[in-house]
């Protein structure tokens, strides 16, 4: 242990945990340049971390997962069941599956570690690192402690059935997901109790950065009886198929003959959020018109305001989580804010909302 020091009032406390000596030198020093942080301490292994939470109960831990003596995810089950407090992992894209198993133990988000270890690398990414920091300090304990109970739930349930082959019809409705903070598990939900014969594709627009939404994406595929895969450019949309926008990257539509072809562009130095919920709700709207349902889920900021109103306008229907589950009530209560939500529901109800907008003769 090195750098301990007691909690100063008025101030967010952040524990830094990583075993290499390098990371926590990096981290204490961009979080230092964050108004209204402090770092209160650094472990460089779970049973270190233990005794820090214990003495100290930080705001907030910043965690590597793959440490000796005690791995993040011993850490994480002990801290999510003895005192539940936010955290973010600090993952490379290669540990892409343990950073969503850590994501369904607890942990709020995560920041990409840059690839290669001994380089300054991680200087760079503080803007990002102010922005997840604030969205995680914003989110709530005890939801994010529900999450992990009803992720839990959802793994026990029987394998889902087989699969349909994916159709490509001249008309049918596009579900358009947007989500941010605390969005993988809710989106997770969501998933894995869609009915897998709704007249619709799904698109779904997850805030996360490049090499991580093919995992993701994996990790839903062995949920649900949809195919679910990453956007492909040029791949026609289909009914019965969910496509994940990579990390990194927007998602569009383009209306060619009697179809409609995915398009996936890679996001611009100035994009504040990668990927984008406005462009992919702004897209659907002006590609599938009346026939789109959007929904935006928990997360931080104002993405997908502007592109639910564009919904609505173009005729569609908007459903936003409601405060009572949202981890981050920020992304929701814009468009509520915004007047482009038809319908506000806990995360439970959510699906229930889409299946009787889907249903035949079911009015608005």
């Amino acid at each position: 242990m090195d750098d301990q020091r007691p909690r100063t009032h008025g101030t967010a406390t952040v524990l830094v945990v990583d075993d290499s000596a390098f990371y926590r030198q990096s981290l204490m020093l961009l979080l230092k340049e964050i108004p209204g942080i402090e770092v209160i301490g650094t472990a460089s292994d779970g049973l270190e971390a233990i005794h820090l939470v214990t003495k100290y109960r930080p705001s907030l831990i910043t965690l590597d997962l793959e440490m000796p003596r005690m791995d993040g995810f011993g850490f994480l089950r002990w801290l999510m069941r003895t005192i539940p407090t936010p955290v973010l992992v600090i993952s490379a894209a290669s540990d892409a599956a343990n950073t969503f198993q850590a994501l369904e133990l607890g942990a709020a988000d995560f920041l990409a570690k840059p690839t290669h270890l001994a380089s300054w690398e991680i200087l760079k990414v503080r803007q990002d690192l102010e922005s997840k920091l604030r969205a995680i300090l914003a989110a709530s304990p005890a939801k994010l402690c529900e999450r992990v109970e009803r992720t839990a739930a959802l793994r026990m349930v029987a394998p889902p059935p087989a699969r349909s082959e994916p159709r490509v019809t001249d008309r049918f409705k596009m579900l358009a997901i947007g989500a941010s903070t605390g969005g993988p598990a809710a989106i997770q939900s969501i998933v894995a109790t869609l009915p897998p014969d709704l007249p619709c594709a799904v698109a779904i627009a997850q805030h996360m950065p490049a090499g991580f939404t093919a995992s993701f994406a994996e990790r839903l595929n062995r949920l649900s009886p949809w195919q679910i895969g990453e956007a492909v450019p040029g791949r026609w949309c289909r009914t019965g198929e969910i496509i994940i926008c990579p990390g990194g990257h927007h998602l569009s539509f383009e209306r060619q003959g009697g179809g409609i072809r995915v398009l996936v562009e890679e996001a611009g130095p100035n994009d504040r959020y990668a990927p984008s919920v406005d462009r992919l709700m702004e897209s659907a709207a002006e590609t599938f018109g009346a026939d789109v349902i959007g929904v935006i889920l928990t997360g931080m900021g104002h993405d997908g305001r502007r592109g639910m109103g564009r919904i609505k306008k173009r005729g569609g229907f908007t459903i936003a989580e409601s405060e009572e589950t949202a981890v981050v009530f920020g992304m929701p209560q814009e468009a509520i804010q915004e007047g482009a939500i038809d319908v506000v529901a806990p995360l439970h109800g959510i699906v229930e909302q889409i299946v009787r907008r889907l249903t035949v003769g079911a009015r608005r």
